[in-house]
């Protein structure tokens, strides 16, 4: 791996973090971004301090208009190839649709759903030019099915696994992998920002990070299209084959709410 770069977008706190360790380790330089630049400069030095690779910090706020493309040009003018691209940016709102703000509920839609997309299709097109690379697109399990009390959210996440699906089959050819991650609840800042309390459900659903992180990559490097971490969030998953819709949104409207 020497020599090859991954951009981790969300790169702070959380997934992106045990992303930016994971990855270190396999030998790549990191392009970190995200908009807390001092957890990442913390980041960058202690991943620097552990392994042979540059650690580059970028301070960007992902989810204002352009911000993608200012990010490809500076990193052009760099002369920085992107090999692996973790889409990992992105936060959700919980609560009734109509409580929240538009103008939250906006910038969520920007950076899930725009923001994703452009950088995918920018450094697509390098990784196309090229003839290789790796994309990893981070959704949630509430991607499968219509979740009550997550509604804006749940819809930005079923976008990015569609998307994702679909990139999958149309950049095989050109040698380039697209795998979507989607995670159930999982111990990082999330639910702090979401604003969804603490329950013994999600307690017992609940995974550490760096399991998660692992799984993703390892399903990457098998050029899986999709991948869902932990035999729990699989099976509820799966479930929603065998369920009709109109009671899965029931089911999820009533456990959700007591959330």
């Amino acid at each position: 791996m020497s020599g090859k770069w991954a951009l981790i977008t969300g790169a702070s706190s959380g997934l992106g973090v045990e992303f930016a360790h994971e990855l270190a380790a396999a030998g790549y330089h990191l392009v970190l971004v995200a908009r807390r630049i001092d957890r990442m400069q913390t980041l960058a030095a202690d991943i620097e301090s552990q392994h042979p690779v540059r650690a580059k910090v970028i301070a960007l706020d992902l989810s204002l208009p352009h911000a993608s493309i200012n990010l490809k040009r500076q990193l052009d003018h760099e002369n920085i190839h992107i090999d692996v691209l973790i889409n990992n940016a992105g936060f959700g709102i919980f609560g009734d649709f109509l409580d929240e703000s538009i103008e939250k509920t906006r910038n969520m839609v920007q950076l899930n759903i725009t923001s994703l997309t452009e950088l995918t299709h920018l450094f697509a097109a390098d990784m196309v030019r090229h003839k290789r690379g790796q994309i990893m697109l981070v959704a949630s399990v509430v991607a499968y099915q219509a979740s009550p009390n997550y509604a804006a959210y749940g819809a930005t996440k079923a976008y990015v696994l569609s998307l994702g699906e679909a990139l999958h089959e149309e950049l095989k050819p050109h040698g380039i992998t697209v795998t979507v991650l989607s995670p159930g609840a999982t111990a990082t800042e999330f639910f702090d920002v979401s604003g969804q309390a603490s329950t013994p459900l999600k307690r017992a659903f609940m995974m550490p990070s760096r399991p998660v992180v692992k799984i993703g990559l390892a399903a990457m490097r098998r050029g899986r299209a999709t991948v869902v971490s932990g035999w729990k969030n699989k099976l509820m998953t799966f479930s929603t084959r065998l369920i009709p819709r109109k009671l899965q949104r029931k089911i999820a409207h009533r456990v959700l709410r007591k959330g």
